[in-house]
């Protein structure tokens, strides 16, 4: 089994990239299963119904959340009626799950979305909640599992590798929208500490920079924005499942100029 993994799109620029080559990659490495995460793709906060249909219609068969889950109130029954996850450790209550199963190719594989703690919102301990729930999903026959941990801090997600490494086939960071260098296979784990963001390049956080920089030197706040024009980036990374272990993984990073790089994960037993 060949599954992707799409962090945080960041608007218009975000979605454009996967419109224009999703479809294309899909066919070119054989990928069974793409997973991207939404909780920026409607214009840098939330989800639309319009561009999660766009987003479902460009190839991209389930998407997870975080913190910006809920800034858009079509989300509410979206959760229920698309597939769409939210973080799993929300309490007892709240609407939507975390984890879903799904068939693929006559396999089943579970997609886990996690919160973290660090400058989030309130939720149930993530530790407790990502090893109980896979502990569970191992107990019902299902090995192929794939973790999206949307958290701030890099401990968290390097913590949760130790938790879970050689028990869950896949292990990506989300939220920092930065993207780390760290892409590597651990006991048959996949873990990068984030993706990286897929929208514009060239300013913050796939942001318009001048917001960021008012407040970085007055501490005055104001709204973010997504650029209407600007440099963009896909960045996807690409993993070979096999009786639940990750056996190889790639991201690539595709620029609109047409460069594209690509980074192999080292693998360590």
């Amino acid at each position: 089994m060949k599954i992707a993994f799409i962090g945080d799109i960041v608007g218009r620029p975000g979605r454009v990239m996967i419109k224009e080559h999703l479809k294309r990659l899909r066919r070119e490495y054989g990928i069974d299963l793409v997973i991207a995460n939404y909780e920026n793709a409607s214009h840098g906060f939330g989800l639309t119904l319009k561009n999660a249909q766009e987003l479902l219609d460009s190839g991209i068969d389930v998407m997870t959340g975080g913190n910006h889950t809920w800034d858009k109130k079509d989300i509410l029954p979206l959760l229920d009626s698309l597939p769409l996850l939210r973080p799993h450790n929300y309490p007892e209550g709240v609407p939507g799950s975390g984890c879903r199963i799904l068939e693929v190719g006559g396999e089943k594989i579970a997609v886990l979305n996690i919160m973290g703690h660090y400058g989030m919102p309130y939720v149930d301990n993530a530790f407790r909640c990502a090893r109980d729930t896979v502990a569970h999903l191992r107990n019902e026959g299902i090995d192929h599992i794939f973790l999206d941990f949307h958290a701030e801090a890099s401990s968290e997600k390097r913590a949760m590798l130790m938790l879970l490494q050689g028990q869950v086939s896949g292990i990506i960071g989300t939220h920092t929208h930065v993207g780390s260098d760290d892409l590597q296979i651990s006991q048959g784990t996949a873990y990068l500490t984030d993706i990286g963001l897929s929208g514009c390049r060239d300013n913050v956080i796939g942001m318009d920079p001048n917001v960021p920089l008012e407040r970085f030197l007055t501490g005055m706040a104001g709204r973010f924005e997504v650029p209407e024009k600007c440099r963009k980036i896909l960045q996807i990374a690409i993993m070979t499942l096999e009786e639940g272990k990750c056996t190889e993984a790639f991201k690539l990073k595709i620029f609109d100029d047409g460069r594209v790089i690509r980074t192999d994960a080292w693998i360590e037993e």
